[in-house]
């Protein structure tokens, strides 16, 4: 299938989340959580995700993340990844009983379009303290794609991955998966990365933007993605593609904000006051601009 039809495809049926001015809506995408190895991209920054998601989690936000939440591509069970990050699950299944968690599955997580594989392995997991299995996200429903339809003036913003713009990620993703797993994950143990990664490939970044970028001029829709690893935020005026960027960035994190009628590109990194003391921190990279500039 042609890639943007592909992007249409998923923009007609996807689920529509009303929101307004009032709604607050954090944004975060390519969070690769993995089993805590060498090979786990998330490890050196799960700090700085899990004080992020309290500060939203606390100050009322809907978290919704758009894609690779969990490395699945290097790692065979998602168990031996909840149970290295419990801490972060145990908060995100906060949001889901909530009502404030939405999960898209991208090209890392594919396994989790199928309906059997969500339910055996994210309603509920096995607690080893307590020797028995504890409710995680029950019944959740997993997403291609996203649609926020604003409540008065009823524009509506697409929320893919982005690896719907790759043939290599959409469509020979089972191939890519048996590379990642059996070549470049044993070597990525001596320092050695995957080449042909939209994260590391430059070439195929712009590949991939160039796509998106095309479907939002077409459509006249914004839309906003991650599965590049790049943040993008326009401005007033450019074509309406937004990138989220990553949660496995050397030492940050980032993320898109859209709250109190605002969207803004926040990064989270340790920052070090005046007496030399650490703390992690938010720090706006782009914006806040409003949202009905650009609708």
């Amino acid at each position: 299938m042609n890639k943007l039809k592909r992007i249409s495809k998923v923009f007609a049926s996807a689920k529509e989340i009303p929101f307004d001015d009032f709604s607050r809506i954090i944004l975060m995408s390519d969070v690769h959580r993995g089993d805590g190895s060498w090979a786990d991209d998330f490890s050196k920054n799960q700090n700085l995700y899990f004080a992020a998601l309290t500060h939203y989690y606390n100050e009322n936000f809907t978290y919704i993340e758009i894609g690779d939440g969990d490395e699945l591509w290097k790692n065979k069970k998602l168990s031996d990844i909840i149970y290295i990050h419990d801490n972060a699950f145990r908060l995100l299944s906060k949001f889901f009983n909530e009502s404030r968690l939405y999960l898209i599955f991208g090209n890392h997580d594919m396994v989790k379009r199928e309906d059997n594989y969500v339910k055996n392995n994210l309603y509920q997991y096995f607690n080893e303290q307590e020797n028995k299995n504890i409710p995680l996200f029950e019944n959740i429903k997993l997403h291609e794609g996203l649609v926020l339809r604003h409540r008065v003036t009823d524009q509506k913003i697409l929320l893919i991955h982005g690896h719907q713009a790759s043939f290599l990620d959409y469509d020979m993703w089972k191939l890519r998966r048996f590379l990642v797993r059996y070549l470049w994950r044993p070597l990525e143990l001596f320092g050695v990365n995957d080449p042909t990664s939209p994260a590391k490939n430059y070439a195929n970044k712009d590949a991939i933007e160039k796509t998106l970028t095309e479907w939002v001029t077409r459509e006249n829709h914004m839309l906003i993605a991650g599965h590049t690893h790049r943040p993008m935020f326009p401005e007033v005026g450019k074509p309406l593609y937004f990138n989220d960027g990553s949660c496995v960035h050397p030492r940050s994190i980032t993320g898109i904000e859209i709250a109190d009628g605002n969207i803004t590109l926040v990064e989270w990194n340790v920052k070090t006051k005046h007496d030399g003391t650490l703390f992690i921190g938010r720090e706006v990279l782009a914006g806040p601009r409003k949202l009905k500039d650009y609708l």
